[in-house]
């Protein structure tokens, strides 16, 4: 009879087998395990965190635009249809400008002044984006208007467009373009001194030429030689302020500068060295959020991913910078512009039928910018994202050649000269 002692006291392995020892492993498998686990669920509550921040801050302060057109509520995906938004940049000095900026802060009589107005539309598929400078000494006539508190401000027949935020707010800036070009501004947005340096900071800085003689402007306090230069903070506040320092001198001239500042801070911002950096694009997230007063249907995160859907795979060539064309104001003639309507109207029939443009005049009527080679290992279009597209290109409509710009795919550089 067996002996079931004994039988239990036997191992149960073969005795001629290898008996392995026993390691490490499983077990820093499962604390490897459980640490991943940690940080993807921290990872995810992070991302929650963010984006739950960004909805509380975003809305502070957002801005009702009076008559704005309906839009669809946001959404999930690249927005549908065209849209167009206004983007004013005043002379405010905050915290950061005051303390750089010394003088230019102290001495301001108190009046916020609307001196950069664009209005940027983009059409529907296919996409192509027009972004329109409104000279800071246009001469137009403001609607009647309700300002933020509640009060309504006069009409008035005729005053320069870099007024009108101080005469009765965002919203009838928005009102008096929407007058103007006939087309509709569902959303706008407003940003100071300190935004404009917060914002090519957070991207790293924007690369400028330089061409002429080199900037020196002692309004602005410039002093740069011809070149390349990548300005960031309170340099690029200073080469989109220069005005003595480009060309005739003129704000027009000043205009055609930042245009090309503006091309090229399209290019940094499509390109992969931002839009495939998480880091980037989240300080870029912060500090829109902390530096743009937006109309109340743009104060939405989900919104504003939509509209930059909408815009990340249109070619450069499909971004056109053009200036509103103008006349001397026959009053003031050294001072103010006046519209040069018929020459404009072919601006605005364009953006309403969706067409890009065709550019016919000078990238500069006021010798602010000459265009350049362009350098062979320049930033070229991003890709487009999925299938090649197999639409018919749409048609383009020419503009007056009284008309000067450029597109995002044309280099060219500050006509510098010393003041």
């Amino acid at each position: 009879m067996p002996r079931p002692a004994r039988d239990r006291d036997r191992s149960a392995l073969p005795r001629h087998a290898d008996v392995k020892k026993r390691t490490g492993v499983p077990r820093f498998l499962k604390i490897a395990g459980i640490v991943v686990a940690i940080v993807l669920t921290s990872a995810i509550a992070v991302a929650a965190f963010v984006v739950v921040d960004l909805f509380n801050r975003v809305g502070d302060g957002a801005v009702t635009l009076e008559d704005a057109p309906d839009v669809e509520p946001p959404s999930i995906g690249a927005y549908d249809g065209e849209f167009s938004i206004l983007i004013i940049g005043t002379d405010e000095c905050g915290e950061v400008s005051t303390g750089l900026l010394g003088k230019r802060c102290s001495d301001a009589d108190g009046g916020v002044l609307n001196d950069v107005n664009l209005l940027v539309h983009v059409s529907a598929e296919p996409r192509n984006v027009t972004v329109v400078s409104l000279p800071r000494d246009l001469m137009v006539p403001v609607p009647e208007c309700t300002r933020p508190d509640g009060s309504v401000a006069s009409a008035l027949s005729k005053a320069s467009i870099n007024t009108v935020f101080e005469h009765a707010g965002l919203s009838c800036v928005a009102k008096t373009v929407t007058d103007l070009s006939g087309i509709p501004i569902p959303f706008a947005a407003k940003i100071s001194f300190d935004g404009v340096m917060e914002v090519t900071e957070a991207i790293g800085g924007v690369e400028v030429c330089i061409g002429g003689d080199g900037i020196r402007d002692e309004e602005t306090g410039i002093d740069w030689p011809a070149g390349l230069r990548t300005v960031s903070g309170i340099e690029a506040l200073q080469f989109i302020r220069t005005r003595h320092g480009v060309g005739d001198g003129s704000d027009l001239a000043r205009i055609s500068n930042q245009q090309q500042y503006m091309s090229r801070l399209v290019r940094k911002v499509l390109s992969e060295e931002v839009l495939t950096d998480p880091a980037t694009v989240l300080r870029l997230a912060n500090t829109i959020v902390d530096n743009v007063d937006p109309s109340d249907e743009l104060s939405n995160p989900v919104r504003l991913a939509q509209l930059g859907l909408a815009i990340k795979d249109v070619p450069f060539s499909e971004f056109a910078f053009v200036q509103y064309p103008s006349f001397p104001d026959p009053d003031k003639p050294d001072q103010k512009v006046i519209p040069n309507l018929d020459a404009a109207e072919t601006i605005w029939a364009a953006l309403k039928a969706g067409q890009p443009v065709q550019l016919t005049g000078d990238v500069a009527n006021n010798g602010g910018v000459e265009l350049v080679t362009p350098d062979p290992g320049a930033t070229t279009d991003p890709a487009p994202s999925g299938a090649p597209s197999t639409e018919t290109p749409a048609p383009r409509a020419t503009l007056d050649p009284s008309i000067s710009g450029q597109t995002a795919e044309q280099e060219t550089c500050a006509n510098g000269k010393q003041d």
